[in-house]
């Protein structure tokens, strides 16, 4: 008989193996997530910002 693999998720960070609750196998991978979350908002909303202000001075551009 093939022995069973015991019920487990896997680090969204990491990817090991973990018994547990909760996405993460640790407080470091979570805290690491965080943080790159927040640093790709950040680019993200850079990114909006700068698209704004080109088509804006498109805009202006264009009525000149």
């Amino acid at each position: 008989m093939s022995e069973r693999i015991a019920q487990h998720h896997h680090c969204r960070k990491c990817g090991k193996a973990f018994v547990g609750d909760g996405p993460f196998c640790s407080q470091e991978c979570k805290a690491y997530h965080d943080a790159n979350l927040k640093r790709k908002k950040k680019q993200l909303t850079l990114l909006y910002v700068i698209t704004f202000v080109i088509l804006i001075l498109a805009l202006v551009f264009v009525s000149l």
